[in-house]
């Protein structure tokens, strides 16, 4: 059996042991879960993609907004609780 060595951050560690327990999982199972699908399937078994929101048109838009609420103000509206 080899032993790899993965760093991560503390609270990301926290967070994936707390939604893994909930499935009765621990790391090691979960992350050979994970290794044996690289292998079956021959590619990460997920899709993998920027997230769009941080894309150069929506930063553009998001800017010029901005821009427009700088320059005009805008209309401040009330919060709807649907509660």
């Amino acid at each position: 059996m080899a032993i790899i060595n993965i760093r991560v951050t503390d609270s990301d560690k926290k967070d994936l042991e707390e939604i893994l327990g909930q499935i009765g999982l621990n790391l090691s199972v979960a992350t050979n879960a994970f290794y044996k699908q690289v292998i079956m399937q021959g590619k990460i078994p997920f899709e993998l993609k920027a997230d769009p929101f941080y894309s150069k048109k929506n930063i553009s838009r998001l800017e010029k907004s901005i821009s427009q609420l700088n320059q005009n103000g805008g209309t401040i509206h009330e919060v709807i609780n649907d509660d």
